[in-house]
């Protein structure tokens, strides 16, 4: 199934910029000879069977590896099984597909066009490996990338998730997963579906789950150290990051983390999630006792229980006391992954990244309003943090403002630093904190430092998303170093410190130590203190 990613006139648009942006350009060049490779296939033994990849500079490519069978039919809903066995060799040359969703909330233009749109379907347990090499005498660090999207959308194979330059920069072994989203994923039916859906809660997690666990039995055979594998992701990644590190099932099979806009300090209770399963039911004309029958409806029906008009309710992990016993990092951080080192950290304009954000100039009493409606406040509370962060910005205009404050109010920025400080309260592992200035000239700046705006850095894939990033400079390339070094040399030894960047010492609630990625990188204790204390004052007055 095709699905609808946005609303028809936004979907138009994009695909036009889209086309215009892939047709002959260094994109379509690059993923032209990344498919086609510049050498022999290398060849591979998986524990189901042998694979095909191709070769892109010095990098071996797979691509659509099967880590578990198709979800489809008798499988839906219920946790994934293994893969079956085939003779002979798989050719790992295609992406495979993507997990069935539609868009409700339409992308930004400049980001929506590296978006992967390619086939979808319900055998979408499939994972790509970029390495340099394999069966080295000396195993790589291992990453595995947990693409964006919440738990509704997204897929590994974006353009700006190609492994292929960070592998190649940094030789480590790039592992990226698909898995299944939204009511797919996330229908929780343990608690109406009696003995056979028992453990029919989680599934999209559980996935992610086999998924380390393939890599733990197959990617020492792709050149990666199955003891030394990193999970990482942005936005719903980081989430998926962060609700893996409070898994039972999960522990030991990752030993370090990295959580960039993406938190798990909430969850669905199972008394919202069984609601949310009867609407289901509902919805569709079936009795508790029909339950079978959700794995013969077609996905359309399905998938359009899950956007506007009139969703169904919300779909994400579920607080089930068995594949999740409790919230990862509420009201603590789970006691599975204390001893886990961890980076963590958002972007300041985290909100430009919604494509329905306006950008018209503000005076004060607009200014005020905003304020007032982001931290849900009085006038005399929005007035008095608006006069702290004009005293810290004196350069900013009311626009500037209002995006960063937003931000700032936003889960991206308060769940995450509450997630480090709750990290930093086990002394049992490090963590790292990290925050985002780096502006974007495209659009004539209005982007600024938006949400996934350091996914091409880390990714080392300046040319392919110049549409969010602009035309590569010297400097780009000198931050794109910096960050991604830091992130792979974190995979490598828990310590991202390398010889290009200021010295980053982990983060704790006294001194709460934070790099910030700009064209000038550093290392600031506590940055823009007096907001976030103006915040928090707020927060308690609301409270009380």
């Amino acid at each position: 199934m095709k699905s609808s990613n946005v609303d028809r006139r936004s979907f138009l648009s994009s695909s036009a910029m889209a086309a215009s942006f892939l047709m002959g350009t260094p994109l379509e060049r690059a993923w032209a000879a990344r498919s086609e490779g510049t050498g022999g296939n290398p060849v591979v033994d998986t524990s189901a069977g042998k694979v095909r990849g191709a070769v892109s500079g010095k990098v071996n490519v797979f691509k659509g590896i099967p880590y578990g069978a198709s979800t489809e039919g008798k499988g839906r809903f219920l946790p994934p099984s293994k893969t079956q066995p085939w003779t002979g060799v798989k050719d790992a040359l295609e992406w495979g597909h993507r997990a069935p969703t539609i868009r409700g909330v339409p992308l930004v233009t400049e980001y929506a066009v590296m978006d992967y749109t390619g086939p979808a379907g319900e055998d979408c347990l499939v994972v790509n490996v970029w390495t340099q090499g394999l069966k080295a005498s000396h195993k790589r660090p291992v990453m595995v990338w947990l693409h964006g999207g919440g738990y509704a959308n997204g897929s590994a194979s974006s353009a700006v998730f190609d492994g292929t330059n960070l592998a190649a920069k940094h030789d480590v072994v790039v592992v990226g997963c698909n898995h299944r989203l939204n009511i797919l994923g996330y229908l929780y039916l343990a608690g109406i579906g009696g003995e056979k859906y028992a453990d029919a809660s989680n599934t999209g997690m559980l996935d992610i789950i086999q998924s380390l666990e393939w890599v733990r039995d197959n990617i020492a055979n792709f050149g990666g150290d199955p003891n030394n594998v990193t999970i990482f992701g942005q936005s719903g990644g980081g989430s998926k990051v962060s609700t893996l590190m409070g898994m039972p099932a999960a522990k030991g099979l990752f030993h370090k983390a990295i959580a960039m806009s993406g938190s798990a300090v909430n969850g669905i209770s199972k008394e919202a999630a069984t609601k949310t399963a009867e609407n289901v039911l509902a919805r569709l004309g079936l009795k508790a006792n029909q339950i079978d029958e959700l794995q013969t409806v077609s996905l359309d029906k399905l998938l359009l229980l899950t956007v506007a008009p009139g969703p169904v309710g919300q779909f994400g992990p579920v607080i089930d006391g068995r594949s999740i016993p409790a919230v990862p990092f509420n009201p603590v951080a789970s006691d599975l992954s204390a001893r886990v080192p961890m980076i963590i950290g958002s972007n300041e304009t985290e909100v430009t990244w919604l494509a329905n954000q306006s950008y018209d100039p503000l005076d004060d009493a607009a200014l005020r309003a905003k304020v007032r409606q982001a931290l849900r406040s009085d006038e005399a509370s929005a007035d008095s943090v608006i006069a702290t962060y004009k005293k810290n910005r004196p350069k900013a205009s009311n626009l500037d403002l209002y995006l960063i404050l937003a931000s700032d109010a936003s889960n991206f920025r308060v769940d995450t630093d509450l997630e480090a400080e709750r990290k930093a309260e086990q002394k049992k592992a490090p963590v790292y904190k990290h925050y985002w200035q780096w502006y974007s000239p495209v659009r004539g700046g209005a982007l600024r430092a938006m949400h996934t705006m350091e996914l091409p850095f880390l990714f080392q894939n300046l040319e392919i998303a110049k549409t969010e990033v602009g035309p590569a400079s010297g400097e780009m390339q000198a931050l794109a170093d910096q960050i991604s070094g830091a992130f792979t040399s974190f995979a490598r030894t828990g310590n991202p410190n390398h010889k290009g960047l200021p010295h980053w010492q982990p983060f704790d609630a006294t001194e709460r130590a934070t790099m910030i990625w700009n064209t000038e990188c550093r290392v600031v204790k506590d940055p823009f203190k007096e907001e976030r204390m103006a915040r928090l004052g707020v927060k308690k007055a609301t409270a009380a």
